[in-house]
């Protein structure tokens, strides 16, 4: 039988003057006054002994003990019952008896947790807002994985319990103050992840140029075949060395002005070209005509051109000697696309050595427009996805400044990433401009995306706060960025309207 029946049914014995069961004779008045306190003091003995198990809360004295109690709310959860959630407020201290609770930013989330605590756990059965902490929000959904009891204390007793506890809310800022570093190092290597998966997508990209250099250096292998049988072909016919400085000059420029022109060349007008050249091989009886025509046109090759080649050369030869030009300028461009992506990962990765800092101090004397530059390039597909035109407006000669290289790097990447995904499909325009001023370096990203919403705005640096799709945002880029602006004693702020928004970022030129 519950304590609570036994005392109300000796009250109704008591009042009726008539005997309990199993009780001989009627207990007095006074007599159940004394069983009910002595009723509510086991109570408070038992809660007081599990309260105890709690480290911060062991030497108290009883009676200290014992107020706190009789102030807090326990809450017993079964497995699977929400304790707190996101978006409630912070309004009280969870002390953990028994039990455990995950907290993830999704009610639904069953996995990906903030934190976990437990009872039990020094760094974790003491949770929730704690005194001198300006946590006003929850940021987090937390349901209990097995049975769990805490006690919730209101933040609004916080002033009495410093003066009736002080060893306690001297423990609790000790807790806080922990809390606070454990937090700030987690942050950082959450940015770090996190700029690193804005960059993966580039990278990825970019990384996958090898194989197309593979590809191209096994192409390049049959074309200098080609080119090998070519130069047999050639032979037979005894050119002259006049003919054959003249074939080394239509070569040079056919290479050349393959060079020049194909980013630019205007696709219908190449095909009509190509139309023309290949009807002139045909009319002299040139085999696989298509295959000559397609390479002469990207060259620049005219039909007067082939006109000036055949009066130079025996009719007999003009197929060879247009084999070995069209073979010569195939060399070429290969020769050019395995540079060319070789010469692109090189950059990559010493972009990525010099956005990372690797095997640098963590502050140092820092080139601002460099890392603006290296962060641009790591992002590269991701602007050529959207057609972004990057205009940079960089100050001359603007000093170095005294910074965590790396960490600024992220705060780039952040504003960059959410400037391209504010823009239109196509069309986006990205400016970058730094200026020197009296104290501070000045650096402004502006895109000419939809703007921020007037009633978001306040909430836009808020950790997971986010206005992006599921899976898509974790809205802590811009706290990310907030924070590490903050570490170097610089501000960040923001003008935004529908087709311009600027963020502004000022670093002092020394850190204190």
């Amino acid at each position: 039988m519950e304590v609570s029946e036994t005392i109300s049914e000796t009250i109704e014995a008591a009042e009726t003057n008539e005997p309990m069961e199993g009780v001989g004779v009627p207990i007095p008045v006074g007599a159940v006054e004394h069983q009910t306190a002595d009723a509510v003091h086991y109570e408070n003995c038992s809660c007081v002994e599990a309260l105890r198990r709690v480290e911060v809360f062991a030497d108290l004295p009883f009676e200290q003990l014992e107020w706190f109690i009789e102030n807090a709310d326990e809450r017993v959860l079964e497995a699977g019952e929400i304790l707190f959630r996101k978006g409630d407020a912070a309004d009280t201290m969870v002390i953990y008896l028994e039990g455990e609770v995950h907290a993830s930013r999704s009610e639904n989330a069953l996995d990906g947790y903030v934190y976990i605590a437990r009872a039990g756990e020094a760094a974790t059965e003491v949770s929730g807002r704690l005194p001198f902490s300006r946590m006003k929000e929850i940021k987090a959904t937390g349901r209990a994985v097995v049975k769990t009891r805490v006690l919730l204390f209101p933040v609004e007793l916080f002033p009495e319990l410093i003066v009736r506890m002080p060893v306690l809310a001297e423990r609790l800022v000790w807790i806080m103050t922990d809390r606070v570093r454990e937090t700030t190092q987690a942050d950082e290597r959450r940015d770090k992840l996190m700029a690193l998966g804005k960059l993966s997508a580039g990278l990825a990209h970019e990384l996958n140029n090898p194989a197309a250099a593979r590809r191209t250096s096994d192409e390049l292998m049959q074309t200098l075949e080609s080119l090998r049988v070519a130069d047999l072909n050639l032979c037979r016919h005894n050119l002259t060395h006049e003919q054959r400085e003249e074939l080394s000059g239509y070569e040079c420029a056919a290479i050349s002005e393959t060079a020049e022109n194909s980013p630019n060349a205007n696709a219908l007008f190449l095909s009509d070209r190509e139309d023309e050249l290949t009807a002139w091989l045909e009319k002299r009886g040139i085999e696989n005509a298509w295959e000559l025509a397609s390479t002469l046109a990207d060259s620049g090759i005219s039909v007067n051109k082939l006109e000036k080649i055949a009066a130079d050369f025996a009719p007999e030869a003009v197929k060879d000697v247009l084999t070995r030009i069209v073979v010569q300028i195939t060399v070429s461009r290969q020769a050019s696309e395995i540079k060319t992506s070789v010469t692109r990962i090189s950059d990559l990765v010493g972009a990525i050595k010099e956005y990372s800092y690797m095997d640098q101090a963590a502050i140092q004397n820092i080139d601002l427009h460099k890392g603006l530059d290296n962060t641009l390039l790591i992002l590269k597909h991701k602007l050529k996805s959207k057609s972004v035109t990057v205009v940079r407006e960089y100050a001359a000669n603007l000093p170095k400044i005294t910074a965590h290289g790396s960490l600024l790097n992220q705060v780039w990447t952040n504003l960059i990433d959410n400037a391209v995904d504010a823009m239109p499909s196509s069309g986006g325009r990205l400016k970058i401009m730094t200026r020197l001023e009296p104290e501070d370096v000045l650096v402004e990203i502006r895109d000419n995306g939809a703007g921020i919403p007037p009633e978001i705005q306040s909430r836009i640096f808020e950790p997971f706060y986010t206005t992006k799709p599921v899976n898509e945002g974790t809205g802590l880029g811009l706290d990310a960025v907030a924070r590490i602006v903050r570490k170097h004693h610089g501000n960040v702020r923001f003008e935004t309207k529908p087709g311009d928004t600027c963020f502004q970022v000022r670093l002092p030129l020394t850190q204190k």
